[in-house]
């Protein structure tokens, strides 16, 4: 399967091309960062340590999504909603690790599913996302007695809040409920907050270091505390978990699909 890497020259892109490497039957045949980044130009196997590539970064889509069968995305929602369209275009498959995005983008992604393979998620991890179907039982096994609590730590570097992956949780744990996330999440407490409103699923966010991703969903009840997390331990598990999901995709028809789909865990 012949693949292109988008954000090739940042930590996830840098993982992404060594898994490509090491997997067969993938192929890297094109690496992408932004215009002005200072990486244009380098071979993408050397700036991440696997040697020459004979794959120079570029900032041009169009010709590199024409000669692909998919394309690897971990950058910002702007940059995801471009890489959406073209590769709707181009009818190859698009994974999607891109955190932070709207409502409005994730109906721009949606859009372009309708013409593409798309496998989007939160978090690209088998670990996470078994995790994700846990808590989904667990939230529908126990009843709003139980306080629910997502809590995730991640490295300063790290630009929104909650992550994608504390998000996937929540929603989860509201699927599992039966209640919508955005009228029961409460996502800052300062000051006199009162009591804590029964039903409610609340999020607590921690920066710092050069943690990867320690993620926690706390069911709180009388007498008894039930406490599901994953910790990530580099970005390898990501990248290999992402690359799963473009072989995966190939041969398949258009639509949005989840890491859930790719490991059959969907409900």
């Amino acid at each position: 399967m012949r693949l292109v890497v988008m954000g090739a020259a940042g930590r996830m892109g840098r993982a992404l091309v060594c898994a490509i490497k090491a997997t067969p039957g993938a192929e890297l045949v094109g690496a992408l960062e932004r215009p002005g980044s200072v990486a244009l130009g380098e071979d993408v196997g050397l700036l991440s340590g696997i040697g020459r590539a004979d794959v120079a970064i570029t900032d041009d889509p169009l010709p590199l999504f024409a000669r692909a069968d998919g394309v690897i995305d971990f950058t910002t929602p702007q940059s995801t909603l471009a890489a959406a369209e073209i590769a709707a275009q181009a009818r190859i498959v698009h994974v999607i690790g891109t955190t932070g995005l709207s409502a409005s983008d994730d109906a721009a992604i949606a859009a372009a599913a309708r013409h593409a393979v798309i496998v989007k998620s939160g978090n690209m991890s088998l670990g996470v996302n078994l995790l994700v179907a846990l808590v989904r039982k667990a939230a529908r096994a126990l009843d709003a007695d139980y306080d629910i609590e997502v809590l995730e730590m991640h490295h300063r570097h790290k630009v929104d809040a909650p992550s994608g992956t504390a998000l996937m949780l929540g929603r989860a744990a509201a699927e599992g409920r039966g209640v919508d996330l955005e009228a029961a999440s409460v996502r800052v407490r300062d000051g006199h907050t009162g009591p804590r409103e029964s039903g409610s699923i609340g999020f607590a966010t921690l920066r710092g270091g050069s943690v990867v991703g320690d993620h926690q969903v706390i069911l709180a009840g009388e007498g008894e505390r039930i406490e599901l997390g994953h910790r990530a331990e580099n970005r390898d598990i990501f990248a290999r978990g992402a690359l799963k999901a473009a072989l995966w995709g190939q041969g398949r028809k258009p639509g949005l699909y989840s890491m859930a789909d790719v490991l059959g865990l969907a409900d």
